[in-house]
């Protein structure tokens, strides 16, 4: 049996569907675990994904987000169903809870995960390293494999007609399981995509000059309906919160298309966009290393060039 753990505020995340349909592919039954407050809803979300079972855990150990509570309520989910693999999203949260419930088990551990198959007896893991310039292949051997999966990595798995009944599962919390929790929450603009859920993300960096030029690029997100990133540099300046950081230290993402403006391509920020399916570059030096990433490469002033691409999405949606 899989578990995957799934990850969502009002609504299932696409990376857990996403996650699900990875595990399916491999033809094991599979079951889903929701943990906190919204766990049932987002079990009732995933049970019509072609599970075979789905678990909740609530109550006031879990009502916010506590790691230690959050990975003993994951740790009892695996060992009622026997679980030989752990799946989650490779999200924030989803590379923390994983890596502390390998610490708890004593298990092999996949990050970041872009392809999964079987190989003989076992499953092959893939993962890019280096920035993206080569993919490592890993085995896991230990009797429970914990694994992160990549957004955008595998197509989300599709709902059926059928959905599974939800069943709430009793742990037993420790003392210690609570002596780190969220205690406030400060709430984004609600208007905007989240980058690891985004199909398009438009990123900017040191070519816009200055932060009062960052609305060129909120203003062609917008028009795309794609999400708002930047590098590094520009979230040290304080130019944009970290939550747009994309990169090695920030978020590891995989639209379908990314839109690098500005950004030279340093070797941390490659890291995290690397694996996108479409690349366009828009930079003033034809040597900058995002070229080499890039499928489509536009050599000029991103201050000149983003008005100009902003209007003709405009003239093309009519």
């Amino acid at each position: 049996m899989q578990l995957v753990v799934l990850e969502g505020d009002d609504k299932l995340k696409k990376v857990s569907a996403e996650v699900i349909g990875a595990a399916l592919g491999l033809g094991e039954p599979v079951a889903a675990l929701g943990v906190g407050k919204n766990a049932r809803s987002l079990a009732e979300a995933a049970s019509s994904l072609g599970v075979s079972q789905a678990l909740t855990v609530e109550g006031p150990e879990v009502a916010d987000y506590a790691p230690r509570a959050w990975v003993r309520a994951i740790e009892a989910a695996v060992a009622k169903l026997g679980a030989n693999r752990v799946w989650f999203g490779a999200t924030a949260q989803g590379k923390e809870l994983a890596a502390r419930l390998a610490g708890r088990l004593r298990a092999g551990l996949a990050q970041d995960v872009i392809s999964v198959a079987k190989d003989g007896d076992g499953i092959l893991y893939r993962r890019p390293v280096y920035a993206g310039k080569a993919v490592a292949e890993l085995r896991l051997t230990s009797a429970v494999g914990i694994v992160t999966l990549r957004p955008n990595a595998y197509a989300a798995a599709a709902a059926t007609a059928s959905r599974t009944p939800l069943e709430a599962l009793t742990v037993a919390f420790q003392p210690s399981d609570r002596d780190g929790r969220a205690v406030g929450f400060v709430a984004g603009d609600g208007g905007r995509v989240e980058l690891t859920e985004a199909e398009i993300i438009v990123s900017g960096g040191r070519g816009l000059k200055g932060p009062e030029n960052f609305h060129l690029v909120e203003e062609l997100a917008r028009e795309l309906g794609a999400a708002v990133g930047a590098s590094r540099a520009v979230v040290d300046a304080g130019w944009r919160p970290h939550a747009e950081q994309v990169g090695q230290t920030g978020k590891t993402v995989s639209p379908g298309l990314y839109i690098a403006c500005g950004i030279s391509g340093a070797v941390q920020h490659m890291a995290g966009m690397s694996s996108s399916k479409l690349i366009v570059a828009i930079n003033k030096d034809p040597e900058a290393p995002i070229f080499q990433v890039a499928d489509y490469g536009v050599v000029g002033d991103a201050l000149e060039i983003l008005p100009a691409m902003t209007e003709a999405v405009r003239q093309l949606r009519g």
